[in-house]
């Protein structure tokens, strides 16, 4: 028997309604997750290096090779290859995206968040938030060494700021095809490797490296309609780097890479996010 003494019954905590609850529980999640990276800073270094390779490598490995308009002057490539790295590098994110939310998966830490009072999507809008936020400061790094090398835009601030908002739209994006990935594996390693191995075609068949025009009929029909290649174009016209003479294919996303950019990204967050929600309250670690 028991005696139950005025004022010591508490309820259970129960989570509040709606939109607020659902953005106060994604920034509680998003700082724990950013929290937890700046406490690894190598996984930040890490991932600076590789976009910096591959802008060193690209530009002076295939600067002067490939004809862009009609020229072949190492600059020329150098402007039109800038965006497909910046696309490429907020992509590739995906693939961390993933390897930590199997990660959590692992260690029962998804099991842990799904017994307490927060909104259902809150776990993983607050990991591709965090993502998003080192994505954004690998693309700064990547901006910097750029201009190092030779990199310059020609259009106003404003146009150049909305540019590279697409591209962290579009890798906000991608993480959540990651975040699908990593609750559907197993491992970290092969949330890593599931995360990577369709990235490979979908950025190279694109217009990211060399224009689309290059290819074979069949890839070059592919690549105007990738919603990569989209972005990338968008970036292109943004920063002012299309070349004097460049052909603009007649693909619809090619001629309004801006909307088309936007449209592709946002149809992506709302299939895959809707996906790994429905995802997260079934999988188990």
């Amino acid at each position: 028997m028991t005696t139950t003494f005025p004022g010591t019954e508490r309820a259970a905590p129960r989570p509040g309604g709606g939109i607020v609850q659902s953005v106060r529980d994604s920034l509680v999640i998003a700082r724990r997750n950013l929290i937890r990276m700046s406490r690894i800073p190598e996984v930040v270094v890490f991932g600076l290096v590789q976009p910096v390779m591959f802008v060193v490598l690209f530009s002076y490995v295939f600067g002067g090779s490939i004809a862009v308009g009609g020229s072949t002057s190492p600059d020329a490539y150098r402007e039109f290859l800038m965006a497909g790295i910046f696309a490429q590098t907020v992509t590739f994110a995906t693939a961390g995206a993933g390897a930590g939310i199997a990660d959590d998966m692992h260690k029962g830490l998804i099991d842990r968040f799904r017994s307490l009072p927060m909104a259902r999507g809150a776990v993983l809008t607050g990991r591709t938030l965090a993502d998003l936020v080192q994505t954004a400061l690998t693309v700064v790094v990547l901006a910097v060494v750029a201009l190092i090398v030779g990199w310059r835009t020609h259009e106003n601030i404003g146009k150049v700021l909305v540019g590279f908002a697409l591209l962290l739209l579009l890798g906000y994006a991608f993480s959540w095809i990651g975040a699908l990935i990593g609750l559907t594996v197993r491992t970290p390693e092969a949330a890593t490797s599931g995360g990577l191995i369709w990235l490979f075609p979908l950025t190279f068949i694109s217009n990211a490296f060399v224009p689309s025009e290059n290819m074979p009929a069949f890839l070059r029909h592919i690549a105007e309609w990738n919603p990569f290649s989209a972005t990338v174009q968008a970036a292109r016209e943004l920063f002012g780097n299309l070349p004097e003479g460049y052909p603009v294919p007649a693909a619809w996303p090619m001629q309004h890479p801006v909307l088309a950019s936007v449209l592709w990204s946002l149809l992506i967050i709302a299939v895959f996010r809707t996906l790994a929600v429905r995802k997260y309250r079934s999988a188990t670690a």
